[in-house]
């Protein structure tokens, strides 16, 4: 695991490194199982190792609202927050493909903020970058159109999957940007009718040029 520690985490020391093995906690979690449940409590702070996750935000009927993704390297700001803070999980975490994770135990993300220079760096990174993207998904879904939040949504897909190929139906879409099966899949006929994607299946999108 060390190995796979230094190429998620390039930047960690080595000192931290050998905490994070001797004191933190390995798991699994395969597609489609739930990292984090709105509501629950955090006992550690969880650090993506492998692996692709999808965060919600989710309204009192349980409708999910697409919020960012979490790749190797990173970690869930909200999910910090709700350790340092001891609250409950504002968001919930959806596997999208074999994940592997580092669960680290509360009592030390205090401690090595103090100890370690590249787990403080980390941290206020973590935080910088969620806040970020925050801002990018209010600017793309409060103020633009749904065709516009749609290309958007599309290119995200394809950046963090690294594949112009996606396995996604319509439904799925639509619950993502707050709209309908309807009209994501007369905006998706329209970007095919334009030739910026091929839909190859009623679940298969071709992503052939989205940079307009």
């Amino acid at each position: 695991m060390n190995q796979e520690l230094r190429n998620a985490f390039p930047s960690f020391e080595n000192g931290l490194l050998e905490n994070l093995e001797e004191n933190a906690e390995i798991r699994t979690f395969e597609t489609g199982e739930i990292l984090m449940k709105t509501g629950q409590y955090f006992k550690s702070i969880l650090l993506i190792v492998d692996g692709l996750i999808k965060v919600y935000r989710e309204d009192e009927e349980g409708q999910e609202y697409f919020m960012y993704y979490l790749q190797p390297g990173q970690a869930c700001a909200l999910s910090m927050i709700s350790v340092s803070t001891r609250g409950k999980s504002d968001v919930m975490g959806k596997v999208i493909s074999p994940t592997t994770v580092i669960a680290v135990p509360l009592q030390y993300m205090d401690q090595w903020m103090n100890d370690y220079k590249s787990w403080y760096h980390f941290v206020l990174e973590t935080y910088r970058k969620r806040f970020e993207e925050l801002l990018a998904v209010l600017d793309h879904t409060a103020f633009r159109r749904m065709d516009e939040k749609l290309l958007y949504y599309l290119q995200g897909e394809q950046q963090v999957r690294k594949t112009s190929i996606l396995t996604i139906n319509n439904t799925e879409i639509a619950q993502e940007l707050n709209s309908s099966r309807e009209v994501i899949s007369r905006l998706l006929r329209k970007l095919a009718e334009r030739g910026l994607i091929k839909i190859i299946r009623n679940q298969v999108i071709e992503i052939i040029d989205l940079h307009i």
